[in-house]
């Protein structure tokens, strides 16, 4: 075995390891304290009966595997942008992609709890997908006239203004108190997460990055050029396709559950390629899902702990250690 996949190994371990302990933490984290050896019960019993049953089963077990699971799909979904853009910062957040799919929910849930109905999951995934491509879609049109990354990544932060403004303009003259909670929502958090919406994200989250990696060797060949891969077979317009809907129902199922989540789709990709010393699509998509899991949950438990019993949003938190990261890369990079 050579060194670089000694390395490899011993990364992928690390962060399974650390995945599994940050698990741990996050099940055993709350306004309730329990020993582990009640967990452990609570756990191979199924009991829900008792409270203890119903905050594990309920409550922190869905919380916890979401995280995990929208984590990583965010993080893949940045790995997707930023091979499509070739650019390092492109990302759901800073492209205004997670901003569009944010309007397009608030919207519809306005105007189903305005009409007294309730949204289903697959619908506000819908919604926030439909909002991600039509976000991509003002990106990819302004990217045909603007060559430049830098302004085209400044180009997709104005768009992602001018859909939070409107998401909160319309929030802010709601009447109804449950349109009105979509504030903490427009945010970003993990709370509130059942065993439903787990069965509607893992449903589509799982194929969504199976695909990626069954896409991973016609994404080594475009990361050396449109022209190298058009040589080695791959059809690069519909390669850009795939790309794109699948970086969009990635981060639209992430905002469709939590909301808008900055920096992880940025940072977390870098620090995985530093981290596994390779860009390779093979290796960084697995190890980004890992990571971005593991960033995630430790980012809830600070959110849910810093200041209990106040919750703080996840985004804020993801911000604080996300931002330097890429401020960082930017200096680094020059």
């Amino acid at each position: 075995m050579s060194h670089r996949a000694k390395r490899q190994t011993a990364c992928f371990l690390s962060l399974a390891l650390l995945l599994v302990l940050l698990l741990l933490l996050n099940i055993n984290t709350g306004s309730i304290h329990m020993r582990p050896g009640e967990i452990l019960h609570v756990l191979t019993s199924r009991e829900t009966a008792d409270t203890q049953g119903q905050i594990i089963w309920e409550i922190r077990l869905p919380r916890l595997i979401a995280a995990a699971i929208l984590g990583g799909a965010l993080s893949v979904s940045g790995f997707l942008l930023q091979t499509f853009f070739n650019n390092p910062i492109a990302g759901p957040f800073v492209l205004g992609i997670s901003s569009g799919a944010k309007l397009t929910v608030a919207l519809t849930m306005i105007f189903f709890l305005g009409s007294g109905r309730s949204v289903s999951s697959g619908g506000m995934v819908a919604a926030a997908f439909a909002g991600a491509i039509l976000s991509m879609g003002f990106v990819l049109l302004i990217s045909l006239k603007v060559r430049n990354m830098a302004l085209l990544v400044v180009c997709g932060v104005m768009i992602g203004y001018i859909c939070s403004a409107i998401t909160d303009f319309v929030v802010t003259f709601a009447d109804d108190s449950n349109i009105v909670n979509l504030h903490n929502w427009a945010l970003g958090s993990f709370s509130g997460t059942g065993w439903e919406n787990v069965r509607t994200l893992t449903l589509i989250v799982l194929p969504c990055l199976l695909f990626s990696f069954l896409l991973s060797k016609p994404m080594s060949a475009y990361q050396l050029g449109e022209g190298y891969a058009q040589n080695m077979g791959v059809n690069v317009r519909v390669f850009r396709l795939e790309l794109i809907l699948l970086s969009s129902m990635l981060s639209a199922c992430v905002t469709a559950f939590a909301g808008p989540i900055s920096f992880v789709g940025i940072a977390v990709p870098h620090l995985v390629k530093n981290l596994f010393g390779t860009a390779k699509p093979l290796v960084i998509i697995p190890a980004s899902f890992l990571g971005g899991a593991c960033f995630c949950l430790m980012c809830d438990v600070i959110a849910r702990c810093a200041f209990a019993p106040t919750e703080l949003s996840i985004s804020s938190v993801t911000a604080v250690f996300g931002a330097p990261v890429v401020i960082w890369m930017l200096l680094h990079r020059k």
